[in-house]
């Protein structure tokens, strides 16, 4: 369940920032994906005690998942913080010489 606040609190500050725009792929892997990821959590606890050996399963690979998607918005991140770096200090570099 927290997962799924987290999701919402996350979904709302992107919608409230104004430097950059996000992008469908942004709004899969930074709301969609976790957020389902966490739905999916807390739907396996409800049913834990029914079948435990499947929802054992079930909880390990969405761990799995949360730690790939997490990968995934880290590297995304130090990209997008490079790249935007490397375009301020080439427009600043054009400036200079004007």
């Amino acid at each position: 369940m927290y997962g799924l606040g987290y999701g919402a609190a996350v979904i709302r500050r992107a919608r409230r920032q104004t430097e950059y725009q996000p992008v469908w792929q942004d709004w899969l892997w930074y709301a969609a994906v976790p957020c389902g990821v966490s739905a999916t959590l807390a739907g396996t606890a409800v049913r834990l005690h029914r079948n435990p050996e499947v929802a054992l399963f079930v909880i390990g690979g969405a761990a799995l998942a949360l730690l790939l998607i997490g990968i995934h918005n880290a590297w995304d991140t130090v990209v997008h913080i490079v790249i935007s770096a490397a375009d301020g200090d080439r427009h600043e570099g054009n400036e200079a010489d004007s």
